[in-house]
């Protein structure tokens, strides 16, 4: 028996749910996990409220923790008893004291990075990379527009961006949020709040827009994020914290424009082992180096996860939560 976060309804934080929960028996692909810190995403609110698709009701929400191994199945190869790991992805569940995880989804953690950095980084951090440096190649005079610029994943987009020499946008809720990203690399904080952001982007740029946009919000920005693209522009998809944006008629888009759009995953981005170590360690790299650097805003006890998500959800937060367990 351990303890864990239940969701058994859709709805609002009030449906998390701090429960006794049973392990299931070790398979022999698997490893049991003690978890040591877990991180908390965009994409639990998601599910939280059935905005994403998830498993069947009852499930324990949660993508990404740093843990422990505490016992190997029959067929596990390459891991002991003992082992520092991490991991992102599904299947979800790490919103949990302990649990079984797939062997071949865990990656080691560096001695130096700590249990809380690699909780705070690991999916916002791996997501950066493969968006900024695989999903549209971002380099030299590159024009970005980063939505939610101070959250978590934006402001790991917002850092990487601006190391790899581009010319970064980014939206955020206040004047205070605008100023913190700034002192991240952001060359033109966008208070969206106070003016519209596709509006700024074509006066700032002459009327050329940008290259690319990652939109993490949906509904809210969609239609805007395509206006303020340029010609031949991308616009990366990749969360929809204010609900799915309206189909998208491709025949009717702009024939003088011809945008791409692209829905990134870090889960296909990370399909085959060697990608996922891969981006594993050049995001760990990257935060070593310091070209990443990990903004924890808060630290939450698991038991109290209904409290950071009311937290994200006030828009009053900034950089990475983590959860104690």
């Amino acid at each position: 028996m351990t303890k864990a976060i239940v969701i058994h309804a859709f709805g609002g934080p009030e449906q998390l749910h701090w429960e006794n929960v049973e392990v299931p028996a070790l398979q022999p692909h698997e490893v049991r996990l003690r978890h040591l810190a877990v991180g908390m995403n965009m994409m639990e609110i998601g599910l939280r409220i059935g905005a994403y698709p998830g498993p069947e009701l009852p499930f324990i929400p949660g993508v990404e923790a740093a843990a422990v191994v505490e016992a190997t199945g029959s067929d596990v190869r390459g891991l002991k008893v003992g082992n520092r790991v991490g991991y992102t992805g599904l299947p979800l569940g790490s919103y949990s004291e302990a649990r079984n995880f797939p062997a071949d989804r865990v990656f080691p953690l560096p001695a130096d990075i700590g249990d809380e950095t690699a909780a705070a980084c690991m999916t916002k951090g791996m997501t950066a990379e493969f968006m900024l440096r695989r999903s549209y190649p971002v380099g030299d005079g590159t024009r970005v527009l980063i939505h939610a610029a101070a959250g978590a994943t934006g402001l790991m987009c917002v850092q990487l961006a601006r190391h790899l020499g581009a010319e970064v946008f980014g939206t955020v809720s206040s004047a205070e949020k605008a100023e913190f990203v700034r002192g991240f690399g952001c060359d033109h904080p966008i208070v969206y709040t106070e003016a519209n952001f596709a509006d700024v982007i074509h006066e700032a740029t002459n009327g050329d827009g940008v290259d690319v946009v990652y939109d993490s919000i949906g509904a809210d920005t969609f239609e805007d994020s395509i206006r303020c693209l340029q010609p031949l522009g991308t616009l990366c998809l990749f969360g929809v914290a204010s609900g799915p944006p309206p189909a998208l008629e491709l025949m009717h888009q702009d024939l003088m424009t011809s945008k791409f759009f692209n829905r990134p995953s870090l889960y296909a981005h990370t399909a085959k082992r060697n990608d996922l170590l891969d981006l594993a360690a050049q995001t760990f790299a990257d935060v070593t180096a310091g070209i990443l650097k990990v903004e924890i805003f808060a630290r939450y006890p698991l038991r109290d996860a209904a409290e950071a998500h009311r937290a994200v959800e006030s828009r009053l937060t900034r950089g990475s939560i983590v959860f104690n367990v």
